[in-house]
Order: C-alpha cells, then structure tokens, then sequence
C-alpha cells in the first residue's frame, strides 16, 4: 500500500508538471486569426478586378457582339442583373452560401450580415472583404448566362430569372463546393475560382434558356454579325485582366498559390487563343479576330478550377485544348442541332469549364507538374470525384433553370414580341440608342 500511495503521488506530480500530460492536455490552443495587411490589400484589389470584369469587361464583349438595336439592352441587363445579385447577397446570399448548414445550403445566422463588423477576420482578411470577393462572383455568374438568349428576352424577365437562379441554384453549388459542410467540398472535389459553380453552372443554365426561349427571328436565313468586335476586343482584353483577381485571388492570400494561378491564368489563356486561331485557320483559311477573342475567353474559362492546381506545362495544354473543343462545339455542334445560343454561352463556358473541371482531375498530379492530391487519393479517384462534380452541377442547374424558366414565363412572359424584336430592345424596353447617325 505504501509503494502503491508513492507511486500515485510520483504520478500526480509528474501530470502537475505536465511531463505526462496525455494528447489531450499536451495540445495548446490554435492562436486566433491576425490582420494580414498584404493579403488584405491582395484581396481589395482582386474585388475590384471582377468588379471590372462585369462592368465594363463583360458589358463591352457581350455587347460588341450583339446588333447594334440591342447594344444597350445588353448593357443593362449585364449592370441591372449584377447590382440585383449584390443586394440579395447581403440580405441573404453570403449567409446561406458560406456559414455552416446541410449539404447543399448554410444557414441564417449571417443573414443581412448579422454579426459581422469592421474587425471580423476570415482568415487573415476582414470578412467584408471575404464577402465582397464572393459577392462578384455571384454577380457576374448570371450575368454570364443572359448572352445565351440575348437580342430576344423581356428585361423584366431577365431580371427575375436571375434573381431566383441565384437564390436556388448558384448559391447551393456554391455552398456544396466552397463550403466546409458542403457535400462536394467533403468529398474533395478541385474547384479553385468556379469551373463548376460559375462556369458549368451558367452554361447549361444558358443553354436550357436558349432552347426554351426559342430562336431569334430569322436566325438560320439572315446575317446576324457582330456590330463591333473592336468594343468585343477590349472587353476581351478588360476580362483577361480581371480575370487574374478572379483566379489569383482565389488563393485569399498574397503567397505562393496566387502565384501559381496567376502564372497558369496567362499560359492557359495564352494557349486557347493559339488552338482556337490555329484551328480555325486550318478549317476556314483565315484566324479570325472573333475567334481569337472567343480562344481567350474559353481558356480563361477552363484554368478557373485549374488555376492552383496545375503547373504552367499543364495549363498551357489545357488551354491549347479548349481552343480547340470549345471551337467545334460552337461551330460544327451548334451547326447540328441548330440552337441559338446567341453568344456561345455554352459553347464556351459550359464546355470550357467542363473540360478545366475534369482535366484538374489529371494535371493536378505531380508527375504532370500539379500540386498532388491529398493523401492517399489517386489520380483515378481524384477524377472519379471531378466526374461526379460536373454531373451534379449539370443535373442541378439544367433541371433547376427549366423550372425556373416556366416560373417565370408564367408570371411575367419570358419572350419580346415580334415587333419589339424587329425594333431592337434598346428603343423599345429602354427608350434610347446606343447610336445616333
């Protein structure tokens, strides 16, 4: 007894001393998030980079490509569509997209912003800033979609399409992907700055929203070109820039990840320009500047999950690549079946980030200059996990939109009229030319 009593106090004072302290005790605690000023000034400058990509970026592309009548009605709905979405995005967008709930939406607990001040941290940024860079994303991703039906759709449609898209199919990819309770993020799906939330996700939407809406008048019997692929070129141009704060900036930090995707953001971009021209070269005998502008945009489009994964090598085929298939679903695919999906929505976008979301699956590895996988994970499995992603985004988003789409018709009508068409929608929704002689 004696023995036993020395060696329980030994024991005692030993814990005391924390020389024994199991793993539960020898653990400190994690020390709270700091203030990081420079990637706080990263992250302010990567808002309003996307901020440039809506307005003028993706304003100017989309318009150069429509007919003159309509240059402004796609001007409006670009900026209209965006403002919608940033205030819904306060009231209650951030709140169910990025605060911890199901599988597929967050909660309320942030709704309105609810307990976010100055001084709130997201890692090393303020939240604010967290949530302002989220928030152009969610307002360019509609935004995206209405070049897939442009010169035909109601205003008013328009706009109240976007704003149910947004609450019941953009934020629930987003919350699956970007989320730590989200279904996709728990099993690991690759999605660095939006291939399947934004890009595959406005795609489809597009497509379903060409189909449903119908053709323009005369499309297949008359010329509809473009009525400035110079503004096209510089909004081009604008997007490419903005760009680098929509992929660099998803590493929410000034470090080696944002170095990384901004390196593969010019090579990738870089060789979609090269494939598509090439490509179109080869087939039509001439490049086209139209084709060179859409090359960018496509391999823009398939780095965005990429874009921290890959090495520049992979990004530079991955491009190349793009060019390639995005040019021959926007010619000789949408030729077949005889769509219109005015401005090549998914052609581009949806193809585009198909091919980026399943080719990160692959050039992730190291053997082919990626980051790697986390461990344990294969290059089949990871693959396995893209697959599943981009199905689910598909499903989501093209069954979700064509109910949306019927909703909206039967509440406000979803097509102008024939006459309204023949006009333009400039004069006739908005009561102003972009032109005048």
């Amino acid at each position: 007894m004696t023995s036993l009593r020395f060696l329980k106090s030994a024991f005692m004072a030993l814990m005391g001393a924390g020389l024994l302290a199991g793993p539960a005790l020898a653990q400190t605690a994690a020390p709270p998030p700091t203030l990081n000023s420079g990637d706080t000034a990263w992250m302010l400058v990567s808002c309003a980079l996307v901020l440039m990509m809506i307005a003028p970026g993706l304003g100017l592309f989309y318009g150069g490509l429509v007919r003159a009548k309509n240059m402004l009605s796609i001007l409006m709905q670009v900026l209209i569509v965006a403002s919608v979405v940033m205030v819904i995005w306060v009231f209650y967008g951030y709140t169910l997209a990025f605060s911890d709930g199901g599988p597929l939406f967050g909660g309320f607990s942030k709704a309105f912003l609810a307990g976010i001040t100055k001084d709130t941290l997201s890692g090393t940024i303020p939240e604010y800033v967290f949530v302002c860079f989220q928030m152009t994303f969610a307002a360019i991703t509609p935004a995206l979609i209405v070049g897939a039906f442009a010169e035909r759709m109601k205003f008013s449609a328009v706009v109240l399409f976007c704003l149910l898209w947004v609450t019941f199919i953009y934020i629930p990819v987003a919350h699956s992907v970007w989320q730590s309770t989200g279904w996709l993020f728990k099993l690991g799906a690759f999605d660095f700055a939006g291939g399947t939330v934004v890009h595959i996700n406005a795609g489809v939407a597009g497509l379903v929203g060409c189909l449903m809406i119908g053709k323009r008048t005369g499309f297949g019997k008359e010329q509809m070109p473009p009525h400035s692929l110079t503004l096209s070129w510089v909004g081009a141009g604008m997007l490419w820039v903005g760009w680098f704060g929509f992929n660099a900036g998803s590493a929410l930090s000034a470090g080696a990840s944002a170095g990384l995707a901004m390196m593969t953001t010019f090579v990738a971009t870089a060789g979609a320009i090269l494939g598509w021209s090439l490509v179109e070269w080869f087939t039509h005998g001439k490049p086209s500047m139209l084709g060179a502008v859409s090359g960018a945009v496509a391999g823009l489009v398939a780095v965005t999950p990429a874009a921290g994964f890959v090495g520049p090598a992979g990004a530079i085929a991955l491009g190349f690549i793009a060019g390639i298939v995005c040019f021959f679903f926007v010619t000789t695919v949408k030729n077949a079946f005889g769509y219109d999906d005015s401005l090549d929505v998914f052609g581009v976008h949806g193809i585009g980030g198909i091919l980026g979301a399943l080719g990160t699956g692959v050039l992730a590895s190291p053997s082919l200059g990626g980051v790697g996988y986390a461990d344990g994970v294969t290059m089949g499995a990871q693959l396995w996990v893209q697959i599943e992603a981009v199905a689910f985004t598909i499903v989501m988003t093209g069954v979700g939109s064509a109910i949306l789409f019927k909703l909206v018709d039967l509440v406000v009508g979803l097509r102008v009229d024939r006459q309204t068409e023949a006009e333009g929608l400039d004069i006739v929704e908005h009561g102003e030319r972009a032109y005048h002689s």
